[in-house]
């Protein structure tokens, strides 16, 4: 074991520790139906994210229908229910622990220009590790969705499975309840807890013209506290908002650790079964109606080619038999990209202090009221929306986002943070180290919308190997322009009086090593800036999308039915056409909840 994998271990284990000790979270029974594991099932789902998890617990509302669920991954770890340990479950077991390939247009300051790629390893997938946050996007994304070719995705259309997936329990909203669901599996929350510094993040937004929203109302544009996924400040997942649920009916089996390797296909390139590997055994089983893919937007395309369904010319490369030429399968790789950097320093007792997390007070107020900063994601605040200022579209259907932090990237002292997101420690000890001891915050820019394109492909058949993922990060060169546009709104932000006066906020203005050629402040420097520092927002999507037959990267048709091959399904990220103006768990929900009723639909089953 590597010295830089033992500093993340380490603390895991002690949180792992500390969580089975002190937080007592309510006993789970692990998911694992493998004694009773039948021959054939009318429905397999592989992976049991947010997108499976989804559509498998609504499929075996059908009592006559039979379900098996399989995830590559075990049981959530303990320490996935106290939102405020979040970081560490990245490179986690929960994680796959995969990294991008190095990039030729961005992540200058990244060890081999590369990052890490967090994806969810686990029953209820990255729901089980991601930052919480409930986002549905912008309302222009699904009409959007629908100009392209694919009926029934406008916003009235998609607008009833978020409201039906939603149990809201917040306050602040009341003036957009008829957005908000009530009674559905998923719970979201208002923020529990939140620093000094959300109220002056809310004014600032204010002082620039902009109005406090609900960010799943009408309008997305303004600034905003963020809902969270949660129930009595435990981690809200998918796995026990739905899944858990449901495996009580007898017709849902859910077997972890169960890793598929391939889709069975027969001679008139019908999906008939999966084989997968299960406590050292491959095992096959059969489906009599489907086979739902709903393993990522990174685990489903690399599943579809090693089974032998993508571009010919790429599985040919691999000696894969080839079931389908379908070239679109792992094309169109989408993802938000966004800068973790922009940091402030604030007078001492405004921010977050790490220290908290392990504060015997903090503790203690968790295990009795489910309060203080353990209820929330570590630094998470808040969110803001800007006006399109790019001519090129409706200025309410915004192309940058803003992720508040109550915290400075050195707030760990360099230990964890760094190795997380994957910075060359010399460029990190030498442009943050001078933060150590100081509080303050940051202000992420992150494209909504980016028009670069990446790919998912595979390093070889070997379908237990990780595929290459190639994000493309910048290649266009718009997208440097956007990210030039929100790091200008960001010092705005910080430059108000609520911020800089209220909190005596003070912009982190070292010279980014790298950029010394471009004098600081330009638009070359903030250019150069983001090339730099850039990285991966951990929303990936696209990569088998979902488009009329008229388009040549067509992978599956408006009812998520794959093209080429039948008796085969996609449920998640993969199947957007384009990237949604916000964080992707809600999104992806949201198509489990709808692919649920368009296959009930088409095997006669009426709507729930």
């Amino acid at each position: 074991m590597t010295l830089d994998r033992l500093n993340l271990v380490v603390p895991q284990t002690l949180v792992r520790l500390l969580v089975l000790s002190l937080i007592n979270t309510k006993t789970r029974e692990p998911f694992d139906d493998f004694k009773q594991i039948l021959p054939q099932y009318d429905f397999i789902v592989v992976g049991s994210g947010s997108g499976g998890s989804v559509v498998a617990s609504r499929l075996a509302e059908v009592k006559g229908w039979k379900v098996l669920v399989l995830e590559s991954g075990g049981p959530p770890p303990p320490e996935t229910m106290v939102p405020g340990y979040n970081l560490l479950l990245m490179q986690s077991s929960a994680d796959w622990n995969y990294f991008t390939v190095p990039q030729k247009y961005g992540l200058g300051a990244y060890t081999d220009r590369v990052c890490p790629f967090p994806l969810g390893r686990a029953v209820g997938g990255s729901s089980t590790i991601n930052w919480m946050m409930y986002v549905r996007g912008n309302r222009r994304d699904y009409d959007h969705w629908e100009t392209l070719g694919n009926p029934g995705w406008s916003y009235q259309n998609v607008l009833p499975y978020f409201k039906k997936a939603e149990d809201y329990t917040g306050t602040r909203n009341t003036e957009t309840a008829e957005y908000h669901g009530r009674g559905g599996p998923l719970s979201v929350e208002d923020k529990r807890w939140w620093s000094l510094l959300l109220p002056a993040f809310l004014n600032a937004g204010r002082e620039l013209g902009y109005n406090v929203v609900d960010p799943n109302g009408p309008e997305q544009t303004g600034f905003s506290v963020a809902d969270m996924t949660q129930r009595d400040g435990e981690r809200g997942g998918v796995s026990d908002g739905y899944l858990r649920r449901a495996a009580q009916r007898p017709n849902l089996h859910v077997v972890s650790k169960a890793h598929v390797t391939k889709i069975i296909f027969d001679k008139n390139k019908r999906a008939t079964g999966v084989r997968f590997l299960h406590r050292g055994k491959m095992r096959t089983v059969s489906a009599r109606r489907e086979v739902v893919l709903s393993a990522g937007a990174v685990g489903s395309p690399q599943l579809l080619m090693v089974s032998g369904v993508g571009p010919a010319e790429h599985l040919t490369q691999h000696n894969i038999p080839v079931i389908a030429d379908v070239p679109g399968v792992g094309e169109n790789l989408q993802d938000h990209p966004s800068i973790f950097g922009l940091t402030y320093t604030v007078k001492q007792g405004s921010s977050t202090d790490i220290l908290q997390l392990a504060n015997p007070v903090s503790v203690k107020d968790y295990i009795r009221n489910r309060r203080g900063p353990l209820t929330s994601p570590m630094g998470v605040e808040g969110n803001a929306w800007s006006v399109n200022e790019s001519g090129e579209d409706d200025p309410l259907w915004p192309d940058l986002q803003y992720l508040f932090i109550s915290g400075t990237p050195y707030s760990d002292a360099g230990l964890l943070i760094v190795d997380l997101l994957g910075f060359r420690k010399d460029f990190f000890n030498e442009y943050f180290g001078s933060l150590l001891g100081s509080q303050g915050f940051n202000i992420g820019p992150m494209l909504t919308r980016p028009k670069s394109r990446g790919t998912i492909r595979l390093q070889s058949s070997d379908p237990h190997l990780p595929p290459l993922i190639d994000p493309n990060f910048l290649s266009h060169p718009d997208d440097v322009k956007t990210f030039v546009r929100g790091i200008k709104f960001v010092l705005a932000i910080g430059n108000t009086s609520s911020l800089r006066v209220d909190h005596e906020a003070k912009f982190h203005d070292k010279h980014l090593p790298g950029c010394e050629k471009e004098r600081y402040g330009t638009d070359d420097y903030w250019s150069c800036y983001t090339r730099q520092m850039a990285q991966t927002t951990y929303h990936p999507c696209c990569t088998l999308k979902m488009a009329p037959s008229s388009d040549p990267l067509a992978v599956v048709d408006h009812r998520l039915r794959m093209r080429a091959v039948s008796g085969l399904r996609v449920v998640d990220a993969s199947i957007m056409p384009d990237i949604v103006s916000g964080n992707l768990n809600a999104p992806v929900i949201m198509v489990g909840e709808k692919a649920a009723d368009i296959i009930k639909e088409d095997w006669g089953q009426k709507e729930s």
